[in-house]
């Protein structure tokens, strides 16, 4: 688990479980804060479910990046946490991708 600063402007996030995940989430945001200038690719490989906090925090993490013109991308994501990006309605807010290669080869191409 850990973050990552993958390039100058991408960092790589790998979502420890809960309890764990929330403080890694504030500890994105704060990054994003001080740095302001960077994409966040956020691997779930580790996620089966997510939490309602926890949801409340990547929201929030995906307006600061919007805000900054950035990109919040998501990978490796497991069947049951999609299931609850759809039944909450956020499956057509967050950027769902198969695996972080994917991800970082489209901010590389983007950038």
């Amino acid at each position: 688990m850990g973050i990552q600063n993958w390039s100058e402007n991408i960092v790589l996030v790998d979502l420890p479980t809960e309890p764990l995940m929330g403080d890694e989430l504030k500890t994105i945001a704060d990054i994003i804060k001080d740095r302001g200038d960077c994409d966040v690719v956020v691997d779930f490989s580790a996620i089966d479910i997510i939490t309602s906090s926890s949801l409340s925090k990547l929201l929030k993490l995906r307006k600061m990046l919007m805000d900054c013109d950035h990109q919040l991308i998501f990978c490796s994501v497991a069947p049951a946490t999609k299931g609850i990006f759809a039944v909450t309605g956020l499956e057509g807010i967050f950027k769902v991708v198969d695996d972080k290669f994917v991800a970082l080869a489209g901010l590389q191409l983007v950038r």
